[in-house]
């Protein structure tokens, strides 16, 4: 198969990091569907931890927020198709690549690629989650623990106390008679509605992108953001942090919330106001919130959700598990080639 643009011998170059190795990337890379091609393996140098560091200020700041490495600005000049995890790639490096046609990401979101940049110059954006399944799982397990006071209880005991009465105790309930509204119908979003019907649970969703054809015979009521508030027993957030969805989820949205029910937030911080939800929580207008994204990571000593009683906090866990990660170039291979077997995707960004 010719390359996205034609021509003869294809360059692929690849940017692993900790998390997925440069060595595995290049070995799925080369299984790319194309007659004719080379792949250069470049690494976003750094550890785990200082990865970590570097992603929470591109996903505040942009991709032009951390430096990509120094090679790849040379290797993209003549490059045919780039896949990164974790690396960014601003402006600069695309509008380096004269020759490039294809750009894969294998990660929870597209904060660390200059979309719109690339969209410019007609280029394809493959996008995959390398670990929807386990953040729909972690964002399940979390509406259970903030809902029936798992956490709170396990603390309770490990405090050498035996708790049975909590601020939701009036109207705790079971997860089936919880209408439960999704922002956010991607990869995520009906993956975890999958699991919520098939326990029988009632969903409705939001999503001003996704047309109807793309849900199938899925048991989703589609509905308007304000609806969702105004009468879901639980809103969980699944979408992507731009310009649009900054702050989306703010005073006005929480205010139309039932004081039974609750917020989840497996997605990104920034998503939703942190004093509108800290002064909804604070004064019981909500019945509580659990979320595994925090507007400053590690969450600092003084957080005033510290001192709260109606919300369960993790470490931005929901997407790790031994397997996602690593293997995330894996499915980002099988989707590419998909497409150009066959001409058909989810996966291809558009806007």
């Amino acid at each position: 198969m010719r390359p996205p643009g034609g021509g003869g011998n294809i360059k692929i170059v690849v940017v692993g990091d900790a998390g997925t190795s440069p060595e595995y990337f290049a070995k799925m890379a080369s299984n790319l569907a194309f007659e004719d091609a080379h792949v250069v393996a470049l690494e976003w140098p750094g550890t785990i931890a200082e990865i970590q560091a570097r992603l929470l200020n591109i996903e505040l700041n942009g991709p032009e927020a951390e430096a990509p490495p120094a090679a790849l600005i040379e290797e993209i000049i003549d490059a045919d198709v780039l896949l990164v995890h974790v690396c960014p790639v601003p402006d600069a490096v695309i509008r380096a690549g004269k020759n490039l046609r294809l750009i894969g990401l294998c990660r929870g979101g597209l904060d660390n690629l200059d979309v719109n940049s690339a969209l410019r110059q007609g280029i394809k954006i493959f996008h995959v989650v390398r670990n929807a399944e386990p953040v729909a799982d972690f964002t399940l397990g979390l509406i259970l623990a903030e809902t029936r006071n798992i956490a709170r209880g396990h603390a309770s005991i490990l405090q050498g106390g035996w708790r049975k009465k909590f601020s939701n105790s009036a109207n705790t309930t079971t997860l089936r008679e919880l209408r439960v509204g999704l922002l956010g119908l991607g990869n995520i979003g009906r993956l975890l509605a999958d699991k919520l019907t098939a326990l029988g649970v009632e969903v409705w969703g939001w999503d001003p992108y996704l047309p109807d054809a793309a849900l199938g015979g899925m048991r989703i009521e589609r509905r308007s953001i304000e609806e969702i508030f105004t009468e879901c027993d639980v809103v969980s957030v699944h979408l992507r942090h731009s310009e649009e969805t900054d702050k989306l989820v703010g005073r006005d949205l929480i205010e139309r919330m039932k004081p039974s029910s609750y917020l989840i937030n497996t997605s990104r911080a920034a998503i939703i106001d942190e004093g509108a939800l800290v002064e909804a929580l604070t004064r019981k207008k909500i019945a509580g919130a659990a979320l595994d994204v925090l507007w400053e990571e590690p969450l600092p000593a003084g957080s005033a959700l510290l001192a709260l009683d109606n919300v369960t906090l993790t470490p931005h866990i929901a997407g790790d598990t031994v397997d996602a990660i690593p293997k995330s170039p894996k499915l980002l291979v099988e989707v590419i080639n998909d497409y150009l077997r066959h001409g058909r995707t989810d996966f291809l960004v558009t806007k």
